[in-house]
């Protein structure tokens, strides 16, 4: 072993990897989930968390800590898991038979961050979403055995939505990392330059800008309405808390007049547990609206 890939092994902490990934992607619903389907997706949430605390917060050679991910997963998909994390995530993998490339891709995502700084447009963004977020809810789907070619493509959509949401809430954050996740032709458009992302409190400029983009995430986080109404039992209740908490931090920054600079706008309790009942009542009445098909199942 390389006294790089020795660095990078004492870095990675398995217990805190893990709490942060539970903190971060456990709403209530998921703490309601079987045990065993809780321990699924605590791996890849696990996963996801380690490759993100490599590429945002590893105080050595990002690239050297990245290539060691790599090396992780090679040894994994031959069968001989090295280091304990990914020897928690084969468990998942064997159990559904799990192909690397959803990995590969959150991978690819931090890879990017290293060297890019920006997206030209939306459509820019959106491809940077089908590698930073998409693959985690196509693996959520598999971990419940109901990932078919339509609610892949709503998951996508899903998680897209929430991965700008997440920018438009950590606009001050990534920009004091150099990082503008904002699409460069839309802020020209609205009037917004890098001064603004560094102001103590947002423009006006700048909260129209938040609001167009946080408008388009929550058409795409619509699609969830229909996510949700085709699965059932636990795969529902999982599904549908990562949508509800994507309604309603959209709703929370928009209640804040979107100001995303002065504070980091989430969505309380309440808020959250209203998001939820309205959701499933939409999806009660999509599903009532939508002649019976194979996606029913489970």
């Amino acid at each position: 072993m390389s006294e790089g890939a020795g660095a990078v092994e004492r870095h990675v902490k398995l217990d805190q990897v893990m709490a942060q990934a539970s903190a971060e992607n456990f709403p209530v619903a998921l703490r309601l989930l079987p045990k065993e389907a809780q321990g699924h997706l605590r791996a890849i949430y696990g996963y996801a968390r380690l490759v993100d605390d490599l590429g945002d917060e590893y105080p050595g050679d990002r690239h050297a800590a990245l290539d060691w991910v790599q090396t992780q997963l090679d040894a994994l998909f031959a069968g001989s898991p090295r280091h304990e994390a990914f020897a928690a995530l084969a468990a998942t993998v064997t159990r559904f038979d799990l192909s690397r490339e959803p990995f590969d891709q959150l991978l690819a995502a931090n890879r990017l961050d290293q060297h890019k700084t920006g997206c030209a447009d939306f459509d820019e963004l959106m491809h940077y979403c089908t590698l930073s977020a998409n693959p985690v809810g196509r693996l959520v789907l598999e971990v419940f055995e109901a990932a078919t070619l339509q609610r892949l493509a709503l998951s996508d959509q899903v998680c897209s939505a929430l991965q700008v949401l997440e920018h438009l809430q950590d606009v001050a954050e990534d920009a004091s990392r150099g990082r503008v996740y904002l699409p460069a032709d839309d802020m020209a458009r609205f009037g917004v330059d890098a001064a603004d992302l560094a102001a103590p409190t947002a423009s006006p400029a700048l909260r129209g800008l938040v609001a167009y983009q946080a408008a388009r995430a929550k058409a795409m986080m619509q699609q969830g309405i229909a996510l949700v109404a085709s699965l059932r039992g636990p795969a529902r209740l999982a599904v549908s808390g990562f949508v509800a908490g994507g309604l309603a931090g959209l709703d929370a920054l928009e209640a804040s007049r979107f100001e995303v600079l002065g504070a980091t706008r989430k969505a309380g309790t309440f808020r959250l547990l209203s998001c939820l009942a309205r959701l499933h009542v939409a999806a009660a009445r999509h599903k009532a609206a939508s002649p019976r098909n194979s996606e029913d199942s489970p």
